[in-house]
């Protein structure tokens, strides 16, 4: 595998654009779009939350019902959710004119949105939006980029990468971009993450790739404890690579299946590390764990702990807080057993061994939280599986952000 410049335009045969639609933001770009050369078979997976936002409802019933898609219209600013039947014409509306625009069936208008609930959309912006949008679109590794930013809300920064690999002689590629920085936590989040490859691969092979992958990678961030109304993951496959068909179960579907993973990992950290207000990208690692699900758990619990999150802001080396969440995370475990080592950039450092504190440097360990990117390892010394899951710190910035985002 190899990682390239590039997102969703990476992939042969895909196109993508930004517009300034004044849907909310008036000083930005607010609509996205990917297009696709040909039409494309579809996964995906959609939040937990009983209150659905109108285009992932949309986007389901696509999906459900195995129609190939050719295009996907993202706006920023207005989430579109909790606005009943209006909401949903609205789906209908943008999808039709996406598809007379750019030539393609409307059945096959994948949608996206993020933002605001309760607000409905100005029709008239998205569909001067659409207009813009199929003629700008392109291929360049630019393109991409432009859309990845076009769907960002209070995200700082745009999300994108691209791989390859080789399957059956022929080159393979997997792009995708995605946006989110609060409202997240596991069980999907309010985030949306679009993935596409030239990969030629079964309906099957790519569902079951996408949703054992989602469950260890973005169900394994938080930043808030909050599950939000919109969160889609899409994968879309336009068969353009031209490789041996990818089918459940073989070699060619492994490798596919961990380039996935890697694309779709390196997304939810980008994320986790871009939490409204966040000034670091937690990692909670727990290994000797008895099984997978146990080592999944309680690592969750450790980036969802706001007391170890305020710790990791304060830089402070409070161990106590994260034995605590492991211990209230419902799983069993001997606290008299756990290691606990903290580790970044500036270094290494045992906190506790055996579940007692050691004599570290509490200078040492305030230098090691002070880097960007923290790791917190928790052995408990049961077994041989392990689990990582990864969250950010808790600043004030992040009530400063949210006390006044309708405004």
């Amino acid at each position: 595998m190899e990682v390239i410049k590039g997102g969703v335009t990476a992939a042969k045969g895909f196109e993508a654009a930004s517009a300034a639609a004044g849907i909310k933001y008036q000083d930005r770009t607010d609509m996205a779009l990917i297009y696709s050369l040909k039409p494309c078979k579809t996964a995906g997976t959609f939040t937990t939350n009983v209150v659905k936002a109108a285009p992932v409802k949309w986007d389901q019933r696509i999906v459900e019902e195995k129609v190939k898609a050719q295009a996907v219209v993202i706006n920023s600013g207005i989430a579109n959710a909790c606005t009943g039947e209006e909401g949903m014409g609205y789906c209908e509306e943008t999808a039709k004119k996406a598809a007379d625009i750019l030539g393609v069936d409307e059945k096959g208008i994948l949608l996206g949105s993020t933002g605001v609930i309760g607000m409905q959309l100005p029709m008239e912006k998205v569909k001067n939006g659409i207009r813009i949008l199929a003629e700008q679109k392109g291929h360049t590794i630019e393109d991409g980029t432009h859309a990845a930013k076009a769907i960002m809300t209070t995200d700082t920064c745009e999300k994108e990468i691209a791989v390859t690999i080789e399957i059956g002689g022929k080159k393979v590629t997997i792009g995708g971009m995605a946006k989110g920085s609060g409202m997240i936590h596991p069980n999907m989040c309010t985030m949306l993450a679009f993935l596409t490859t030239d990969a030629v691969i079964s309906r099957k092979a790519m569902k079951a790739a996408l949703s054992a992958d989602v469950s260890d990678t973005y169900n394994m961030i938080s930043v808030d404890g909050d599950t939000s109304t919109n969160d889609t993951v899409l994968l879309l496959a336009n068969g353009m690579a031209d490789n041996k068909k990818i089918k459940l179960d073989t070699k060619e579907y492994e490798e596919f299946k961990e380039a996935l993973h890697y694309v779709n990992e390196y997304l939810a950290k980008k994320i986790a590390g871009d939490g409204e207000g966040a000034t670091a990208l937690l990692e909670a690692k727990v290994i000797g764990a008895k099984t997978k699900e146990q080592a999944k758990t309680l690592a969750k619990s450790i980036v969802c702990s706001n007391l170890t999150k305020a710790a990791i802001a304060g830089h402070d080396a409070n161990w106590g807080r994260i034995l605590c969440a492991m211990g209230y995370a419902g799983t069993a475990f001997d606290p008299e057993k756990v290691d606990l080592v903290f580790e970044s950039a500036a270094g290494k450092i045992a906190i506790i061994q055996n579940g007692k504190a050691l004599a570290y440097s509490e200078e040492k360990a305030t230098e090691i939280l002070s880097c960007p990117e923290i790791t917190v390892t928790a052995d408990v010394k049961e077994g041989k599986e392990q689990a990582s899951a990864w969250g950010c710190d808790l600043t004030h910035g992040y009530i400063d952000i949210n006390a006044d985002y309708r405004s």
